[in-house]
């Protein structure tokens, strides 16, 4: 779209965010702490989705609109497409990102599994800071989505770092 932001900028701004949100505004409520980071997503995303859309005709079904997220949208904010979309045709759409973007700087613990009880409380708080971070781009996949008319609950699955699923569902 020409204005285009350093990549390791969006980086610390994310992980400032999550910081603050987790450590300091709601340090003792995670829960509030990924509403809140989930509702700027959805800000940013509803935005975006607004300008990328501004000159494109109406989608004719919710299929329509998430192969645009999966294409357009997502080659504007990341550079490339979806890996793979699977749906079961029932409202329920599962995007791929093998390699996403936002999760390739983020450790991966090769730790062994009868690790001390130190070791799996640090693994654990891992986890949650890494699904902390995944509430932003739930929220901007369901703002983009809301502002095309497509009310839904969006969820992420990271199964292998920095690959990573996001499960959309379609509210009727």
């Amino acid at each position: 779209m020409g204005r285009d932001v350093s990549e390791s900028c969006i980086d610390s701004l994310l992980t400032e965010m999550v910081s603050t949100y987790c450590n300091r505004f709601y340090a003792n409520k995670p829960e509030l702490a990924a509403r809140r980071i989930e509702a700027i997503g959805y800000q940013v995303g509803h935005q975006l989705s607004e300008r990328y859309t501004m000159e494109r005709p109406c989608f004719s079904d919710h299929l329509e609109a998430i192969k645009f997220i999966c294409k357009d949208f997502w080659f504007e904010l990341f550079k490339k497409q979806i890996d793979n979309l699977k749906t079961n045709h029932r409202g329920t759409f599962v995007l791929q990102d093998n390699r996403f973007r936002w999760l390739t700087r983020m450790s991966i613990d090769q730790s062994p599994e009868n690790g001390t009880s130190e070791e799996l409380s640090i693994m654990a708080d891992n986890k949650t800071m890494q699904s902390m971070h995944l509430y932003f781009p739930c929220g901007i996949i369901r703002g983009a989505l809301s502002n095309l008319g497509i009310p839904c609950a969006v969820s992420a699955d990271i199964s292998n770092l920095p690959a990573c699923s996001f499960v959309i569902r379609i509210k009727a």
